[in-house]
């Protein structure tokens, strides 16, 4: 298993040189040469395992044995999935009305990035003990993926991780998840700007090929290939927990509904159904609608600003992860790729081929929330189920709440044909308990985990990025700094 950018500039590497890349050195992102195919056996083989069996078997098809053995692979998923708090690691609660909610919020932070962030720790942790190596991390956050990377690497005496926060376009749960991390090697700065504003000085740092080579720059935003890999399972996982049956000739389709933001989830659902898994998948988005108007419309251009919402992780104009999709439905070509890429990297503004539009609209749904319609789908679970959504989770609720229940309206999206009464998914990426203020909002009342309750109390640490300043050399200079001191 080889992996190559998605605008063919670069080589093949093997895992370990994707799990290390980040973006691959001519500014693509890295996908696996090709994608494994699964027969009807293996699918209904499959439908027995738990969560965590799904993730060894996925990531042993992207993971030679010659690079890390199938029992080591094994034991480092093992441990990565060791401080989750359910004993299924992720579970599917059936509510009224047809809603099923996967629940990928169990580990340290309460979000979905735990499961993948946790188990690409342990693969960075495996690779560097072994060549006595060290990395530097650099992460831009719209919420969640800072503390869930921090968590995955904290204390590590081969890694040092700088995280970059958007200030004040966070929870303060999610920010104190972040601060209150007291560890040499962990540095967090609070920038006074948006999500796409802080990807800025990475992307600049990252560019300079000398400064990312002398240390070891990597990223664990989902840009890793790592991360879309282990996130693939969700929904191999809600496929087997959803479906009525796998007797049936052709097997049944299960609409899976993806909040998105950065784009790392529904790609990893792509990649899934391109395995053959009788999927449909819906991207989920926010006012910040520049997924939904990629599929509608082949629109996929910036809008005059980023809008700030109820679902704030998911306040991004740039979904990278876009790259991987359109590469994927392209048939693989990488040219093609690289020129539309380019073309959006200086407009800001790309009108998607038709034939390419077409593909990606056969291949997913789109919806969008507004902040009015979050808080109504939060209200409703809670006044039918007296269950609690967090606001990412409710643009996900909030389609199927839209959609005519009953009514056999027969659709054809890709290769799956089915009918409205399809069993239908939503992942559920955060806790309720991490977005009090937007519970509140809603009317509702937080239910806290003591965990959660302790982070007002503890020390934080954290710099300051002011507007004006330059980010990159602020985090250029505390970069080299810190590996002097090491």
């Amino acid at each position: 298993m080889e992996y190559v950018s998605t605008r063919g500039g670069t080589g093949a590497v093997d895992f370990e040189g994707a799990l290390f890349s980040g973006y691959a050195p001519d500014g693509g992102l890295f996908m696996p040469q090709c994608i494994p195919s699964l027969d009807r056996d293996t699918l209904r083989r499959w439908s027995c395992l738990s969560y965590r069996e799904l993730v060894k078997e996925l990531c042993s098809l992207f993971i030679t044995a010659e690079l890390v053995p199938r029992s080591v692979l094994n034991d480092l998923i093992d441990r990565a999935f060791s401080r989750f708090r359910h004993k299924d690691i992720v579970h599917l609660s059936r509510l009224k009305d047809g809603l099923n909610i996967l629940e990928l919020w169990h580990g340290v932070t309460y979000a979905f990035k735990d499961l993948s962030l946790s188990c690409t720790g342990q693969f960075l942790q495996y690779f560097l003990e072994k060549k006595q190596k060290h990395i530097t991390i650099l992460v831009g956050t719209s919420g969640d993926t800072g503390s869930s990377a921090i968590e995955s690497v904290r204390g590590q005496k081969n890694m040092d991780i700088f995280v970059l926060l958007p200030k004040g376009f966070c929870t303060q749960i999610q920010e104190l998840q972040m601060t209150t991390v007291i560890e040499d090697n962990v540095h967090v700065f609070a920038a006074h700007g948006n999500s796409d504003e802080i990807d800025e000085p990475i992307k600049e740092l990252f560019a300079d090929v000398h400064f990312a080579r002398k240390y070891n720059l990597m990223s664990l935003n989902s840009v890793n290939w790592s991360r879309v890999m282990v996130q693939i399972a969700h929904h191999f996982y809600a496929y087997f927990q959803c479906a009525p049956s796998l007797d049936t000739t052709p097997l049944p389709v299960v609409e899976i509904v993806v909040p998105t933001g950065g784009g790392g989830n529904i790609t990893a659902g792509c990649i899934a159904q391109k395995m053959g898994l009788p999927i449909r998948l819906v991207a989920a988005v926010n006012s910040n609608d520049i997924i939904h108007r990629t599929v509608q419309h082949g629109d996929f251009s910036l809008s005059e600003s980023v809008k700030a919402t109820l679902a704030s992780a998911m306040d991004i104009q740039e979904p990278y992860n876009v790259e991987r999709i359109l590469w994927l439905l392209s048939g693989s070509n990488s040219r093609l790729t690289k020129t539309l890429m380019e073309r959006f990297s200086v407009s800001k503004s790309l009108k998607l081929p038709e034939d390419l539009h077409r593909k990606l609209s056969e291949t997913l749904g789109s919806c969008s929330a507004s902040d009015e319609d979050i808080v109504r789908a939060m209200q409703r679970c809670w006044e039918e189920n007296r269950y609690l959504l967090c606001p990412h989770s409710a643009v996900a609720a909030h389609y199927h709440y839209s959609q005519p229940h009953g009514a056999h309206l027969h659709q054809k999206f890709s290769c799956f044909s089915f009918l409205f009464s399809t069993p239908r998914c939503c992942l559920a990426p955060a806790s309720a308990a991490k977005f009090q203020d937007v519970l509140l909002q809603a009317g509702l009342v937080p239910q806290l985990p003591p965990e959660i309750t302790a982070l007002t109390a503890m020390e934080t640490r954290s710099t300051p990025l002011e507007r004006g300043q330059d980010w990159a050399r602020v985090l250029r200079e505390r970069i080299e700094a810190t590996a002097q001191q090491r």
